[in-house]
């Protein structure tokens, strides 16, 4: 057995090793992020957004709820952890800030704001691997979309003061930027992805935007989710919001070969499920000890799909079943432990790990809840072509 295929077996093996008990006010979890482990530590975290406007902390061995942070009349977007200080982390604000809370703390009060321009409204952002610097993507505003960076430096004291930006990229998208993935090793690499189907990679080394620009890709579609995979991450993919997939090797960029390693128009009609169906892809995971790029996929009753990717195209690693009762939203891989993390429109926190065996009272009781909610809420509908996740 090769080293991939005992890869997609393992994930193919995945069972719930815990799951979160619904809270009082269900919501949709829309983003995952796993604190960064200090040295000689595992992760201690797990954060999800939620469609209520909030940002929930985990336990993230157990799942037990540790804190809420919200932004009301503000929408959080996304979150993410700091990678030096696992108790640090961040959420993108409608309101035109980047948010940085400290779970040490008891306050709800961010710890740190980081402040954008006038009429920002940011959608997406991430923080580089060295956290020194935050970038946050814009809604379009009349012919205005933006990048926006400030510096990070002092976010491990949590220095109460608001900050002003560094700077902004103004010129290399024309719509909303869904989308935006610093580069796991490099901090002066960060890719974003646009509902105008653009993805870009920056060194933001450079002086301007015009020499920061290594490569436009285009998608021909709404970015809905983008990543870095390949050997030294010289590889950067993106999924659309019509369920497309699209993927590139950057390295190729000064070289005569295509840059393009493939590109699925319809990720539905090319993947086989057998006595199922896929009706959405969900994100991303990059396997490096295999060096193997993996889509997550699922149904809108909760099965989730996990297909391999190679050159030769795409095809069906394994199914997870039993784990969520409506559509899944959003995923994270933790390399550390090999665990995978999903939340869904079922208001659940999913933890599977390999072999794994669930031992929680709350299972039947959480799903009958769901699927309750289920009537109250909208299901993902997998043929809309919605501008946002």
């Amino acid at each position: 057995m090769t080293a991939v295929e005992k890869i997609e077996e393992q994930l193919a093996s995945l069972c719930i090793a815990k799951r979160s008990t619904l809270s009082e006010e269900p919501a949709y979890l829309l983003d995952i992020d796993v604190s960064k482990p200090a040295q000689s530590e595992s992760s201690r975290f797990v954060a999800v957004s939620c469609s209520n406007k909030s940002i929930r902390v985990y336990n993230r061995e157990t799942l037990n709820f540790l804190r809420e942070y919200s932004s009301h009349p503000g929408i959080l977007n996304g979150v993410r952890f700091a990678h030096a200080c696992d108790s640090v982390v961040f959420s993108a604000c409608s309101d035109g800030t980047v948010k940085c809370w400290d779970i040490r703390l008891a306050a709800q009060k961010a710890a740190q704001v980081f402040s954008g321009y006038p009429s920002n409204v940011f959608i997406s952002f991430d923080i580089n691997c060295s956290d020194l610097i935050i970038c946050a993507g814009t809604e379009k505003v009349e012919k205005d979309t933006f990048l926006v960076f400030w510096d990070a430096r002092g976010i491990t004291n949590c220095a109460s003061a608001t900050k002003e930006p560094l700077g902004v990229y103004s010129e290399s998208h024309n719509d909303d930027i869904t989308k935006i993935c610093f580069h796991p090793i490099k901090p002066n690499l960060v890719v974003s992805g646009s509902t105008d189907g653009l993805v870009n990679v920056f060194d933001i080394n450079e002086d301007n935007e015009d020499d920061a620009l290594i490569s436009t890709c285009n998608s021909d579609s709404s970015v809905s989710f983008i990543g870095w995979s390949g050997k030294d991450y010289r590889q950067v993919y993106c999924m659309t919001h019509d369920e497309g997939f699209c993927w590139w090797d950057i390295a190729q960029l000064d070289t005569e070969e295509p840059i393009t390693l493939l590109h699925v128009l319809d990720v539905r009609d090319a993947v086989c499920v057998e006595n199922d169906s896929l009706h959405y892809l969900v994100g991303g995971l990059y396997h490096d000890k295999a060096d193997k790029l993996f889509l997550v996929g699922g149904t809108s009753t909760g099965n989730i799909h996990l297909i391999s990717c190679s050159t030769a195209g795409l095809s069906l690693a394994g199914t997870l079943r039993g784990g969520h009762s409506a559509a899944v939203r959003s995923c994270c891989w933790n390399p550390t432990d090999e665990s995978l993390f999903t939340g869904g429109e079922d208001a659940q926190l999913l933890l599977w790990k390999p072999g794994a065996v669930e031992r929680s009272l709350a299972k039947k009781a959480s799903l009958k809840i769901a699927s309750s909610m289920q009537k109250r809420v909208r299901v993902h509908n997998s043929s809309l072509k919605s501008r946002k996740k």
